[in-house]
């Protein structure tokens, strides 16, 4: 059933207890694992890795305790607090360091620990033969620590310390193959463009501060309805900012495809288990400043539509299948941001369709190092075709991620994206027909793309060459493949079964029922339609017609979908190019202007002092010559006024 229009706020935080009062211990655990590794070098190399595995599986099990010990209360008990310690005592500002755990950051907690375990468990066998796959797992290790942190901090300031965190240990990982340049290049710009989004991040908490006089979540949540709509717009739109870079959605999406060059189990990391989405959960967990600022919530949704065709259009065009898959990535959070920009009817779904999306994105990105795996490390789709035969595993737990993110009927994606869709089309005016058919529009798209992926992977002739032999990959890569499986399969129906939209209500409110502008049964049809039309023509393209094995010219918008819609060229015109030169600029000012009066001056005074030493020459006649010249002047002077 879809829902909208909050009738209540969140429900009242407790003080942890129990088992909750242990919750520290999600973050402490892998980020123990991380120092361990990094501090004990060599040493703990034999055992290292499965330490640092070991120890995200317990995470995982300690959140899963937590969770059944949550399901087992009412839903107004559900939220609870955990003070650590005083972390910033200075005068008025205080700020404690705690954790929240929530029906929504135990969500998260799960989707992490789960999701990042299997992925944890699958490096075992991609990272076997690397001579540094100690330092790999403690920077994986890192990363879950990180984003644990940033979901279950009690605070915008304790999140954002989990935030840079996390910023940290995805440079670390991109970069991992650090020897070549193009992979440190990648890392970089990951890292770069990223902090401009934390430069809202910043802000935002600096003008809460200001206009709440605090930055926990209970006190900013509890003075939004004494603040102006003028600073709650520019908080939400800081916000955005920030979730923007870290989510890569537009216009500081450049560096999702570049980051590609780190291992593929790093990319499944990202991908799902969850930086990329680090930024729907900060809008989400931001919810109750949205609601009072209408226009900055209109923004969220609108980039969230553009990032939702832009990436499904570069999708199109690519035919690496790490970075296609990339490119669906930015694509479906562009749904999840278009979820959350539409108030309370979509945010109970943008973290429906995160979920899944974990899942099966973690599954075919781990699907695609397989066949990388067994393709001597080739991403070039080109050269594929044919492997279902050669590669029985992967092909079925990839093909079972493929029709979840079409949305086919009963996977998982056809749960969560079709609610997205859904609640598009709720609302008054143009608004709902221009949201609903881009979301409509979008799920055809996906549908053409990732057909077009599955198909030029796994199906048609074999283009692969004759010194290539592709070849299954170990278990311990294909059963964390397997799970995934399961989970694309049938997670999402489960989800509904279970009222998981009813499971978030102590902490996005409860909502009333509101009916789209068309009916469900038509919008659900018309989804199929174009799900259908847009497998259909990837069928016939690249199943029936034969593949070249180099690319075609194209179209020019084929050609634009190849270079990303030319977003490294715009960003080198509008952003680097008038920064070096404004740089440069001010710095020729500060030399020539600044530095040249000030230092001309004391030039001037220097040369003057230094002639007027020569008057100070130790001899009398000099002295008396000079004297007799001032009386002379004096003399003179009289004369003339005279």
């Amino acid at each position: 059933m879809l829902v909208s229009l909050a009738t209540e706020g969140p429900a009242a935080v407790h003080a942890a207890t129990g088992l909750t009062a242990w919750g520290w211990l999600l973050v402490a655990l892998p980020l123990a694992g991380a120092a361990l590794l990094l501090l004990g070098g060599r040493a703990t190399d034999a055992f290292g890795p499965i330490l640092a595995t070991l120890l995200s599986w317990a995470s995982f099990a300690l959140g899963a305790v937590i969770f059944l010990g949550m399901i087992g209360t009412d839903a107004g008990e559900r939220a609870s607090r955990l003070e650590l310690y005083e972390w910033i005592p200075a005068g008025a500002f205080e700020v404690t360091a705690g954790i929240l755990i929530d029906p929504l950051s135990i969500s998260f907690v799960l989707l992490i620990t789960f999701v990042g375990s299997l992925i944890h468990v699958y490096s075992l066998g991609y990272m076997e033969h690397d001579p540094d796959k100690r330092r790999f797992f403690a920077y994986l290790n890192l990363f879950v620590a990180s984003m644990l942190l940033l979901v279950l901090a009690d605070s915008y300031l304790l999140l954002f310390v989990g935030w840079e965190g996390v910023g940290l240990a995805s440079w670390l990982l991109i970069g991992f193959w650090n020897q070549k340049s193009a992979y440190a290049t990648a890392a970089n710009k990951a890292f770069v463009v990223n902090r401009i989004g934390d430069v809202g991040m910043i802000l935002a908490i600096a003008l809460m501060f200001a206009t709440f006089g605090a930055v926990d979540f209970a006190s900013v949540n509890g003075a939004v309805g004494e603040a102006s709509t003028a600073a709650l717009t520019a908080i939400g739109l800081l916000l955005l900012l920030g979730a923007c870079g870290k989510s890569a959605q537009f216009p500081l999406q450049s560096w999702l495809g570049d980051a590609m060059a780190g291992p593929t189990p790093v990319s499944a990391l990202i991908h799902a288990a969850t930086m990329v989405t680090a930024g729907v959960y900060l809008i989400v967990r931001s919810h109750v400043i949205f609601d009072g600022a209408p226009n900055a919530q209109l923004v969220v949704a609108i980039v969230g539509a553009i990032t939702l065709l832009y990436g499904a259009i570069v999708g199109c065009a690519k035919d690496d299948i790490k970075k296609a898959l990339a490119a669906s990535t930015m694509s479906q959070i562009g749904y999840m941001m278009l979820a959350a920009g539409l108030g309370p009817v979509g945010y109970a779904f943008a973290i429906f369709h995160l979920i899944t999306h974990g899942f099966f994105k973690a599954g075919m990105f781990l699907g695609a190092g397989s066949v990388m795996h067994g393709m001597n490390d080739q991403v070039d789709m080109r050269r594929f075709g044919g492997l279902s035969t050669a590669m029985k595993i992967t092909w079925v737990t990839f093909g079972l991620g493929w029709l979840a993110i079409l949305g086919v009927p009963p996977f998982s994606g056809f749960w969560s994206k079709d609610k997205v869709i859904e609640a598009a089309f709720v609302g008054e005016g143009l608004r709902p027909w221009i949201f609903g058919l881009i979301a409509l529009l979008g799920a055809g798209i996906t549908a053409f793309y990732m057909s077009r992926l599955f198909f030029m992977t796994f199906h048609g002739k074999k283009r692969w060459t004759d010194e290539v032999h592709p070849h299954e990959s170990p278990l311990v890569m294909t059963v964390p493949m397997m799970i995934l499986a399961v989970g694309s399969a049938v997670l999402g129906g489960a989800m509904i079964l279970l009222d998981f939209p009813g499971f978030l209500e102590p902490v996005l409110g409860h909502h009333a029922h509101e009916d789209p502008v068309i009916p469900i049964p038509v919008i659900m049809a018309a989804t199929l339609i174009v799900v259908a039309l847009g497998l259909a023509l990837a069928w016939v393209r690249y199943v029936r017609e034969d593949v070249p094995e180099v690319a075609p010219q194209g179209s020019l918008l084929t050609q634009a979908a190849r270079k990303d819609l030319y977003q490294d060229e715009l960003n080198a015109n509008f952003l680097q190019w008038p920064g070096i030169h404004t740089t440069r600029s001010l710095t020729f000012a500060d030399k020539a202007g600044v530095d040249g009066v000030f230092s001309g001056l004391a030039a001037t005074i220097g040369g003057s002092s230094s002639r007027l030493r020569k008057v100070q020459n130790g001899f009398a006649r000099s002295y008396a010559l000079t004297m007799l010249t001032g009386v002379v002047l004096f003399l003179g002077a009289l004369w003339v006024m005279n």
